[in-house]
């Protein structure tokens, strides 16, 4: 019998959207972004001109979900999309100003969130969660 409440894969979850919603409180209520636009922000800001595929595969996110952000974020005004030289379907993101000023503005309180978060771990143990996260990552093979 599976003990779900002891099963990696549902507490790494639980885990996860449980950080995922602390964070998303500042992001939502200040700038009425939800979990994938944010993650699409962090991940442009991060790499600009990166396309919307290549976001999908970094944050292993579904690429429709990705496609939908992407399109909310351009319309507001947070995001733009410049021609690939490489391959004229894909677009190349950018943040636009506005967009580089919610960055700007989230970056901060996430890495407070992330600080908070650790906190609760001595030195040895956020040594040794983050060896197990990479080791864990690297088991499951390259993400699709």
């Amino acid at each position: 019998m599976l003990d779900l409440e002891e099963f990696l894969p549902y507490r790494l979850s639980v885990l996860s959207n449980s950080i995922s919603r602390g964070i998303a409180r500042t992001y939502e209520q200040r700038f009425g972004l939800g979990v994938t636009e944010w993650r699409v922000i962090a991940i442009v800001g991060r790499y600009p001109g990166i396309t919307a595929t290549e976001v999908a595969e970094r944050a292993a996110m579904d690429k429709v979900a990705v496609s939908r952000a992407v399109s909310r974020l351009t319309e507001h005004g947070r995001l733009e999309r410049h021609d690939n030289q490489d391959d004229r379907r894909a677009k190349r993101l950018y943040l636009s100003d506005a967009g580089q000023k919610v960055h700007d503005a989230i970056v901060p309180a996430a890495l407070a969130y992330e600080r908070d978060l650790l906190a609760s771990l001595g030195e040895r143990e956020r040594q040794v969660f983050f060896d197990c996260l990479s080791r864990l990552l690297e088991a499951t093979g390259p993400v699709d």
